[in-house]
């Protein structure tokens, strides 16, 4: 085990979790009012009609694929009566779904963002960067999937599984567990954590932000346009 492999996989996902918390923290403390999506639909709607919501079905797809496959212990999955190899082929077939609605999607918000004059006049630099880094990101996993149906025992899934478990555990040692691992998925790792760091810089901050409670609220102002009497004032 090399130094650099000590600090990718021992120490940076714990700088990542602590900038992640600690910055948001201070985002939403001092600057709520950056706090937003900053939406361009008003500057061009038809391709991000359907490419953001490609993208959004395919990614929240995949963050959720990801926690329950990777933080679910073998235990429970055994216990549902999912083997190693049923658990490991359910979350490609999964995963190739959502990841080719999250690559189309991407490629859509990606082109909008560089060829359409308005939204390149008002997009910051970080907007691009952050969209083609979760793009790439995307890819990394798209790049492993071969390797998982050709090594389809689930010890992959398991041993990437273990060491994400690892980490919220707090377990040391964690970089002998991905010795065997594949360089892509070690990227596609690294990356991801990357993500965790970047996200209080970035309008990633949407992500962690939902407005559940509009679903709650005690009452609904309703609006009715009433279009007989407005033609016959016309």
């Amino acid at each position: 085990m090399s130094w650099v492999e000590y600090f990718l996989f021992q120490i940076y996902p714990y700088l990542c979790l602590s900038i992640f918390a600690i910055g948001c923290w201070a985002r939403f403390d001092r600057s709520q009012f950056s706090w937003r999506t900053e939406s361009s639909e008003f500057l061009e709607r038809k391709t991000l009609k359907w490419a953001s919501n490609s993208f959004h079905v395919g990614v929240l797809g995949l963050m959720m694929g990801h926690a329950a496959g990777l933080l679910t212990p073998p235990q429970l999955t055994e216990m549902l009566g999912l083997s190693a190899h049923a658990h490991q082929m359910l979350a490609v077939g999964a995963g190739s779904v959502f990841a080719f609605f999250a690559a189309i999607g991407g490629a859509g918000l990606i082109y909008r963002r560089v060829f359409n004059r308005r939204i390149k006049a008002t997009s910051r630099p970080t907007d691009l960067f952050i969209l083609l880094f979760v793009y790439a990101q995307l890819w990394l996993g798209i790049l492993g999937l071969p390797h998982s149906m050709m090594h389809s025992d689930g010890q992959t899934m398991e041993i990437l599984g273990e060491w994400c478990r690892g980490v919220l555990t707090f377990r040391s040692g964690l970089p002998n567990l991905l010795a065997t691992i594949p360089w892509v998925y070690k990227l596609h790792l690294v990356t991801g954590m990357t993500l965790f760091l970047l996200t209080p810089f970035t309008r990633l901050v949407h992500v962690i932000s939902a407005p559940i409670w509009y679903v709650f609220r005690p009452g609904w102002q309703i609006v009715r346009q009433n279009h007989h009497v407005a033609n016959d004032e016309t």
